[in-house]
């Protein structure tokens, strides 16, 4: 098998029939003799405006492929690749009595308990929230009407936070063994787009991606996998440093369920959840996250500042900026969700935190991403390991109530006079939920204002436009990540206690669904690989060690 990256393609003869030719082309070998021709990414290459090319990297067979090598030696940009074996594959059954609790159905505990299926394993997934199809209905309607349920919203039930999101997969997690590839399989397997296997930016969709994750899950089902909803973790029975046992209330009934190694993929807002863990025994650290507002623009004048020019055939585009604020700390764009929706994600009472989010064909003619400020457990104003949280909570509470519960608005101009806004320029808000003109300086930290500012004169360095005065920020946006690590050892396994796997964007070793994702299936893997050992009555490698 040979594979050919910088094949570049101008945009406008985007086609894979033209592709192919320009592969033999410069190979000098005939197209018909390619075969098996496979795109490995995709990506725009806008370097040179308004001369917009993919790039694609492609693999592909042909006869007496020495030769071809042997005929193209001065080609760095060609090599020779030898097929992996998928991950898939690589599963071994495993018929074992233990039962084994994931909790969450975000991302990570979807795919930990894919994983565990898929060996035979049976395991149970709860769930606090709703399975999508009720939760997609509920959601709809706390935008239509403001009435929140606490326990089945944006950030809670099937899918996870990053459900009602851009669903964006993209990551910076290096990874050789597979488990990327046999996330994005999974997904395309269930019902995504096959661009996703190659695209440099893949990007499902809300929409589609809950269809996905129903799909998965009814897989999941057929395989032996146990999913309760409205089931919250409200205990733990530990012994001996062990756990044992777990408490769940479903519905205001509780009970008790045996568990013998408990999956805690939580999700990075299950505040009640983290302050049950940290009174059962669970060492947890405070960690730095980042705090901000949502900025919306025009999809077009991004498009022009990306592209230097406006052609149907381009994709919508986004962009990612970095920079550092006057005291030192980083501000950065953080989930840009081109043509796309700000939303109310809020999941308490009396509190108002806003996410992006678009749906497949991100065609609502705004672009928007959050644009936040790193914040270190030395802000929080409090000690212990939930201090982050108590922080998060302030100031969502603070945004609630300047306008009782609607999403502020403002624009960037009069954001930077402290002055409420009182009219909108060309760009006016793409929202789901009620939002009002306001002054969102009257409900964040000084720093937060001070080093948004600071970014955005960065930025608009390097993307034209972006600084426009009416530029509009929407706020607030505060779980950007976990607040909270549940500390584990290098076997993923909690170091206060046996059988417990802390796992994913909640437990502090993710951000975003990919990495979440990947963490699931690493968890997952370490324990199987734990349970074989057992079952051969030996300490092996994936032996498990609790630290004292």
């Amino acid at each position: 098998m040979l594979q050919l990256s910088q094949c570049k393609v101008p945009c406008e003869k985007n086609t894979r029939a033209y592709l192919i030719k320009k592969v033999a082309r410069q190979l000098h070998i005939k197209p018909e003799d390619i075969r098996e021709f496979t795109l490995v990414k995709k990506s725009v290459d806008a370097r040179k405006k308004p001369d917009i090319f993919f790039s694609y990297t492609v693999r592909f067979q042909v006869p007496e492929e020495n030769q071809v090598m042997k005929k193209n030696k001065g080609n760095k940009n060609l090599t020779v690749v030898a097929r992996k074996k998928k991950l898939e594959e690589k599963i071994t059954p495993i018929r074992t009595k233990k039962k084994i609790v994931v909790v969450g159905a975000g991302p990570a505990g979807l795919f930990c308990a894919y994983y565990l299926s898929l060996c035979g394993c049976r395991p149970m997934l709860i769930e606090r929230g709703a399975p999508m199809e009720e939760r997609t209905k509920a959601v709809k309607a706390f935008w239509e009407t403001g009435v929140l349920n606490p326990e089945n919203n944006v950030s809670f039930g099937e899918g996870g936070a990053g459900t009602f999101s851009d669903g964006k997969l993209n990551t910076g997690v290096k990874d050789k063994s597979g488990k990327k590839q046999f996330v994005l399989e999974s997904f395309v397997k269930f019902g995504a787009g096959e661009d996703i296997l190659y695209d440099s930016k893949p990007h499902i969709g809300t929409d589609i991606l809950r269809e996905v994750i129903v799909n998965m899950r009814r897989e999941m089902e057929e395989k032996g996998c146990e999913f309760h909803f409205h089931t919250k973790l409200t205990g733990l029975t530990i012994e001996k440093n062990v756990v044992k046992m777990i408490q769940v209330e479903k519905e205001g009934e509780k009970r008790e369920i045996p568990c013998d190694k408990l999956i805690l993929a939580i999700g990075h807002s299950a505040r009640d959840t983290f302050s049950m863990l940290h009174k059962s025994g669970l060492a947890m650290s405070p960690k730095a996250f980042a705090v901000g507002v949502r900025v919306q623009h025009l999809q077009e004048d991004i498009d022009l500042a990306q592209y230097g020019v406006k052609k149907e055939c381009l994709p919508v585009s986004s962009y990612k900026c970095t920079g550092k604020t006057k005291d030192g700390r980083g501000v950065y764009s953080f989930c840009m969700c081109p043509g796309g929706y700000v939303v109310n994600a809020s999941s308490e009472q009396g509190g108002l935190v806003v996410n992006g989010m678009s749906n497949a064909k991100r065609d609502s003619g705004n672009a928007n991403s959050a644009i936040v400020v790193t914040v270190e457990p030395e802000d929080f104003g409090g000690s212990g390991c939930l201090a982050g949280i108590a922080f998060q909570e302030k100031w969502e509470k603070e945004m609630y109530e300047l306008c009782q519960g609607k999403i502020p608005v403002q624009r960037y101009d009069d954001f930077c006079k402290d002055e409420p806004t009182t009219e909108f320029g060309r760009v006016t808000p793409c929202v789901k939920g009620d939002w009002q003109m306001s002054n969102l300086r009257r409900a964040l930290p000084k720093f937060i204002v001070n080093g948004m500012i600071d970014g955005m004169e960065q930025f608009r360095k390097k993307i034209e436009n972006f600084a426009k005065e009416d530029t509009l920020l929407l706020g607030i946006e505060t779980r950007t990540s976990s607040p909270v690590r549940i500390e584990r050892d290098e076997d993923f396994v909690s170091i206060s206690a046996g059988g417990i796997y802390p796992c994913g964007e909640g437990a502090g070793y993710a951000g975003g669904i990919m990495s979440a994702a990947m963490d699931g299936l690493r968890v997952a893997i370490r324990l199987t690989g734990q349970l074989k050992d057992e079952m051969d009555g030996k300490e092996g490698e994936h032996a498990s060690t609790v630290k004292r």
